[in-house]
């Protein structure tokens, strides 16, 4: 399923590169996870390095590399995330890690999703500027995310997971950018 869009392929590329230069820099993410099931709820503090990639740079190739693009394809820009996450439970131990993102015609190329190793890519589309969407399905699962850039110190973020059509979790996320 795709998002309706009434943005062009190449205003999709400046949103996209815009968006993600506005992202670089260093956050502290607070993270709060539901599980609906169960009615548990996980918080987790996380601090993130955003790295913007500009197209043609040997990670952002090494990504076409590993989606098999073809050669002539460029990935026309990306992120490094790297981050480090502790859970205030203290039976789960400090996680860290990182993702690469890789974008072109509203596809989200990654070397890895949320819940596999595996390299995914993810439908892509923009509420207006400031607000990024993601749909990723994967392992039988579904992501459905939105990103919003508030103002120059602020993102929010909300991600509901989804099995066979029935929504498992949804996360909530206030990352402030750090001096």
């Amino acid at each position: 399923m795709s998002f309706p869009s009434q943005t062009s392929t190449a205003t999709l590329d400046e949103l996209v590169q815009a968006f993600f230069q506005a992202s670089a820099g260093e956050w502290q993410s607070q993270r709060r996870y539901y599980t609906l099931q169960s009615d548990k709820t996980e918080e987790v503090m996380s601090q993130l390095t955003i790295q913007y990639l500009a197209a043609g740079c040997d990670d952002l190739r090494a990504l076409e590399q590993l989606h098999h693009l073809d050669p002539g394809v460029t990935l026309i820009c990306g992120t490094l995330v790297t981050w480090e996450s502790h859970y205030a439970s203290p039976s789960r131990k400090p996680a860290t890690g990182s993702t690469i993102f890789g974008a072109l015609n509203g596809l989200l190329y990654r070397d890895r999703g949320f819940a596999t190793p595996k390299p995914i890519v993810a439908e892509f589309d923009f509420r207006d500027a400031n607000t990024m969407r993601l749909r990723t399905e994967y392992n039988q699962s579904c992501f459905e995310e939105e990103l919003k850039l508030v103002g120059t110190q602020y993102r929010t973020r909300q991600t509901i997971i989804s099995r066979a059509g029935e929504e498992q979790m949804i996360g909530q996320y206030l990352e402030k950018r750090l001096p």
